[in-house]
């Protein structure tokens, strides 16, 4: 089983859960930029997490035999702090830089015209950067937010194609899918989804345009939920193949429409060995395009 995790926020994972991924056979991540949980006070704030993200980060999962990849924004949430708003004049410089493969996590929290300001113009900076979008769905009216999401796609102008709608549920996964968008779940202990309920909307809706993700971050979350939903998919009925497009094939085909998403394996890393300093990048090739 090959896994790409769309969306884990390995800023607050240990190395721990770097190896564990590893052996459950996740070889790509890729981290959206997203709330902290203490409110951040000011710009540097941000771009000193932004570099972390590009930087840091990306070695650290290199010394595990993962490839890191990164997705910049203002998230919805600290969109409606005037402290925060100023990190929009810093973002498109971001966009640029290597191993950034879309826009994200962008979308609604509470709904605010605050959010559909900030929502809009990130939309324009992916238009510009030609880069995806990824789109997070409020927990609270997700029926209602899913809808407001699709009107402001529509609005900007930006091909649903380059669009990933992330939380759904089984109350708006057909909105998405209408709408021509890709439709992201993140699967949860608790909350959001879990394994079986993601299993019976694949069945429902078969497997074109389904990316899942662990969402896993500083809360309770489990950073191996997409091996485990391969397995219980596996467990359904659901052939190998079907399984390496909803965890492989599909993610490579929504981020390579970045052509920054990199799939080689991490030169120097030996499994079972203990981590290397001295990983490097460059000489590796990037993705144009999607590809398997």
């Amino acid at each position: 089983m090959r896994i790409l995790d769309p969306h884990i926020h390995m800023t607050s994972r240990t190395t721990d859960d770097y190896e564990a991924m590893y052996a459950s056979g996740v070889r790509v991540v890729v981290e959206p930029a997203f709330w902290l949980g203490q409110p951040r006070t000011g710009v540097g704030s941000f771009t000193d997490y932004f570099d972390s993200l590009l930087g840091w980060e990306r070695f650290r999962a290199a010394q595990f035999g993962i490839r890191h990849h990164a997705t910049i924004a203002l998230n919805p949430k600290e969109a409606n702090d005037p402290r925060c708003r100023e990190v929009l004049a810093e973002i498109p410089r971001y966009l640029l830089k290597d191993g950034v493969v879309a826009v994200g996590e962008v979308g609604y929290d509470s709904m605010t015209p605050e959010e559909d300001e900030v929502f809009a113009t990130q939309l324009q900076m992916a238009r510009e950067a030609e880069l995806p979008v990824l789109v997070h769905t409020p927990h609270r009216d997700k029926l209602a937010g899913t809808r407001r999401t699709l009107d402001v796609v529509v609005e900007s102008g930006l091909p649903p194609e380059r669009v990933l709608v992330d939380h759904l549920n089984e109350t708006n996964v057909a909105l998405v899918r209408d709408a021509g968008a890709w439709a992201g779940f993140s699967i949860y202990p608790d909350t959001k989804m879990d394994e079986d309920r993601m299993v019976a909307i694949l069945q429902e809706y078969g497997t074109e345009r389904m990316i899942v993700n662990s969402a896993a971050d500083w809360g309770r979350s489990d950073p191996l939920k997409t091996a485990k939903t391969g397995h219980a998919m596996l467990a359904a009925g659901f052939s190998e193949d079907d399984v390496d497009q909803v965890l492989w094939r599909n993610p490579v085909a929504f981020y390579g429409q970045s052509g920054n998403l990199v799939l080689d394996p991490v030169p120097g890393f030996t499994e079972g060995a203990p981590p290397t300093p001295g990983v490097e990048f460059e000489g590796s090739s990037v993705l144009r395009g999607a590809r398997a």
